[in-house]
């Protein structure tokens, strides 16, 4: 009954509600189809995305057409819908900031105009919908307590549900221009003894994320660049690890066989979005990514790991899991990074611990991490890594290049330290080892010493201070990228074989913003803000991005919200707003 009446919907048309430690997906039809619980990377309780049993719907029951927004500066999202009796809101929020344990699911009704009649389902189903419903009841104060696999729930705001089909079932009436509470908890250890008040909750939750997110004022876009940072901190655990994105194995191309789990932390992605922050002026962020990112490099040093869970423990390996998966994919947990070297997730935390440097950021432990990086780069830059889009194993040239630029920065950033004369022979040797080996007869930087095809990823070391905005093979990688690589102004990652771009996958929106920050290092205020408004368009209804967009159907791709395009995105609205000359003196370094 619950998957097929809440099947899932294009990627286009969700909500995230997240509060630091897990994340939940809403529905047009106000259906949560994905929560995770009781953190971003444990089993789902609600499932019904990628096909298994579990979902928690409030569905007006008189024809509607859907609409919504999120409250400005939040993650309270507000379903709207026009029913042919009125028009009818829901409220929607995980209490924020969330507990580790514990998630507190808030959800209020609002009969906005005319009555409103709802029809509410929670059918939650533990391990990934595998694990039915193996206790129910109601306590005298009309409060259901359930259990699931490991999971306890407690449910306000339906004493009259009745138990169907695995699922309480209530059918809710509200007067014009009242508003009716229900308050879900979940954890995976006792609840506590007294159950949370909604308007208490609601209250801490408002204040929190007026306290969490600045006003961005000197972006550009100043909203979106706002939401940016919102589902950047939604994604952000209270140990300062980000997931990389709320979900898993939601196709980049169908029946492509590319389904992926993205419910860890990538530390290259933590790295952007601790830039970005450090971009706008905004700390909370920057500081959450040189603790986390700081953490695991003294834990593991040169053996750092591209990717780990939120709280920096080992990815767990990939597996298949047997249910029907997303429409056009399949359903898998775990990650193979586990089992990958990164060369430019060094390069990325130096960029990381420049950036807090620059704004004296930077601690005592954060320092030792920064030589711990230094030192891994010097003991492994001749090893061939699986690189940002992890491929195969080569020496990818913007590997090396990333380390190049972290290394200069670093040096700039800290110049009366000791490692600074260290940071600048390692860059050099570095540098002078690309230039000899990865440099087209055309005058671009090539994806490896025997691979020549362009790499829109070779944009960011340059933006990174590598070499110069002026340096010839800047301007001939700029030009090599945006002739061989784009359509409409959105940008594709690389030419996989001779089909037309789209044909072979979707737009990548992270190559279109650094496309952006390249053409206003050049100077291109227009053309860059040109690129910047057509990715940054390139969104869902509720402003959400994934990682990729088909530009033919005009549709999300992959998994959802993917971190690093909110990051680039972030940053890019906080670039844009300054004089091209700026930016590039901020980078400007020895070549």
């Amino acid at each position: 009954m619950t998957t097929t009446s809440h099947p899932p919907h294009a990627l286009h048309d969700y909500a995230l509600l997240a509060d630091g430690e897990r994340g939940a997906l809403v529905g047009p039809d106000g259906a949560v189809n994905w929560l995770c619980a009781p953190a971003w990377h444990d089993e789902a309780v609600f499932a019904s995305l990628i096909g298994g049993r579990g979902v928690y719907a409030v569905t007006p029951t008189s024809p509607w057409v859907p609409g919504g927004y999120y409250e400005d500066g939040t993650l309270i999202w507000r379903s709207r819908w026009v029913t042919t009796e009125g028009v009818v809101e829901c409220r929607d929020a995980l209490a924020f900031p969330g507990e580790e344990n514990r998630l507190v699911l808030l959800r209020q009704l609002i009969a906005v105009d005319g009555a409103a009649r709802v029809h509410v389902v929670l059918a939650p189903s533990a391990d990934y919908g595998r694990a039915p419903l193996s206790s129910t009841h109601r306590d005298d104060d009309g409060v259901w307590h359930l259990t699931t696999g490991r999971h306890r729930l407690r449910w306000q705001g339906a004493p009259s549900a009745a138990f169907r089909d695995e699922a309480l079932v209530a059918d809710l009436e509200l007067r014009p221009g009242r508003r009716h509470d229900l308050v879900l908890e979940c954890s995976d250890a006792p609840l506590p003894h007294s159950p949370p008040t909604a308007r208490h909750a609601w209250d801490t939750t408002e204040r929190a994320w007026r306290r969490a997110v600045p006003e961005l004022e000197h972006t550009i876009a100043t909203r979106d660049a706002r939401r940016a940072y919102t589902v950047l901190r939604g994604l952000t655990a209270r140990g300062g690890g980000m997931a990389a994105a709320a979900t898993t194995s939601l196709p980049e191309r169908a029946e492509a066989g590319r389904n992926y789990d993205y419910r860890y932390v990538w530390i290259r992605d933590q790295s952007y979005a601790g830039q970005a922050a450090a971009a706008t002026g905004a700390p909370e962020l920057l500081d959450a990514a040189v603790r986390f990112v700081g953490e695991r490099l003294l834990a593991d040093g040169p053996h750092l790991a591209p990717a780990y869970t939120v709280h920096g423990a080992p990815v767990p390996g990939q597996r298949d899991l047997d249910l029907p998966g997303y429409p056009g994919g399949f359903s898998r947990i775990g990650n193979h990074v586990r089992e990958q070297f990164q060369l430019d997730c060094f390069g990325e935390a130096l960029l990381l611990f420049a950036a807090a440097e620059r704004l004296d950021r930077l601690d005592a432990d954060a320092r030792r991490a920064a030589e711990t990086a230094v030192r891994a780069v010097a003991a492994r830059w001749r090893e061939p890594d699986a690189g940002i889009w992890e491929l195969d194993h080569r020496p990818w040239t913007h590997s090396r290049l990333t380390c190049v630029a972290g290394l200069r920065a670093l040096a700039a950033a800290a110049p009366r330290r000791p490692l600074a004369d260290t940071c600048t022979r390692l860059a050099d040797t570095l540098f002078e080892e690309a230039a000899a080996s990865s440099v087209h007869p055309d005058g671009y930087w090539q994806r490896t010493p025997d691979d020549t095809a362009v790499d829109a990823a070779l944009l960011l070391p340059a933006l990174r201070g590598a070499l110069p905005a002026d340096d010839p093979r800047t301007r001939a990688t700029l030009t090599a990228c945006r002739e061989r690589l784009t359509d409409d102004h959105f940008v594709y990652r690389f030419r996989h074989d001779d089909r037309p771009l789209r044909e072979a996958e979707g737009a990548f929106l992270l190559c279109g913003f650094v496309m952006a920050l390249a053409e206003h290092r050049q100077g291109g205020a227009v053309e860059a803000h040109r690129w910047f408004e057509r990715n940054h368009d390139a969104c869902g209804a509720s402003g959400l991005y994934a990682e990729e967009f088909d530009i033919a159907q005009r549709q999300l791709r992959g998994n959802l919200p993917q971190a690093f395009v909110h990051a680039l995105l972030l940053e890019t609205a906080a670039r844009l707003a300054e004089e091209p000359a700026r930016h590039d003196n901020r980078h400007r370094t020895r070549s």
